[in-house]
């Protein structure tokens, strides 16, 4: 994850005062994962005994509630490092204004991805407290759902940065929407991986939404294995690579 430098931190100020009077936003981020949850965890759940995950069977509710999480880390993350992002960098002109300042485009890309992983964050934050309540984790492994979280946001947040340098126009966005719909179904969140054809499963176990799935789902369930270390390495590869890409992109974008 990003190291909190006192540029960041300047950074982590600026949009905490854009933000706080739209806390609106973040409310709605929220609720959607919570939603899915009580109608799809609890709801569908009255109809599914439960699947077996690592040795131990769990309620289908415990099941998905930890892709939800993931996936909230994702969404929470993916909103800052596309769409206000690209706002930033093309129309409001604020990184060229940053510029000016002794600030480089290295602080910058560091401020803006560790404020997108911190909104994954706090997401996941409050989705785990509503795991909590409803009884839905059973380990202490969960002390660990949100550092997972916020690396799952570091790993989307560098990755959706860099490719949004290369954006032309809003119209690009479809493809956000296209990327992230088919990782958010072909994650494992709402069934096993057992369950895919022998030929997907090894493309959904290279997918990144999977392998935070995994990981925040052996926190939570207690039920740690190598894969989660594997996890971790996947992650953290793919948000230093974002992170470099980014970078590099803004110094090509802004400086030349």
């Amino acid at each position: 994850m990003t190291i909190l430098t006192h540029s960041t931190a300047l950074l982590l100020q600026r949009n905490f005062i854009a933000y706080r009077r739209a806390w609106y936003i973040f409310v709605s981020g929220f609720l959607e994962p919570v939603f899915y949850l009580f109608s799809i965890g609890v709801g569908v759940g009255q109809l599914v005994t439960g699947f077996e995950f690592n040795g131990q069977t769990i309620p289908y509710a415990e099941f998905v509630a930890p892709g939800m999480l993931a996936a909230s880390a994702m969404n929470g993350s993916l909103l800052d490092s596309t769409y206000n992002f690209f706002f930033k960098l093309k129309y409001n002109k604020l990184f060229d204004q940053m510029l000016a300042t002794p600030l480089t485009t290295a602080d910058i890309a560091r401020g803006e991805l560790t404020w997108s992983q911190l909104r994954g964050g706090v997401y996941s934050a409050a989705f785990l407290l509503v795991m909590v309540a409803m009884g839905l984790v059973h380990s202490w492994w969960a002390v660990l759902a949100v550092p997972a979280a916020l690396l799952i946001g570091f790993a989307f947040g560098g990755a959706c940065m860099a490719l949004t340098t290369f954006m032309r126009s809003w119209q690009d966005f479809d493809y956000v929407t296209l990327g992230t719909l088919p990782l958010f179904l072909f994650s494992a969140t709402f069934f096993p991986l057992s369950a895919f054809p022998t030929w997907l499963e090894g493309v959904v176990q290279v997918t990144p939404l999977y392998r935070g799935v995994v990981l925040v789902r052996e926190l939570t369930t207690g039920a740690v294995t190598w894969q989660s270390a594997a996890s971790v390495v996947y992650l953290v590869a793919m948000g230093l690579a974002g992170l470099y890409v980014v970078s590099r992109r803004l110094d090509k974008l802004l400086l030349s």
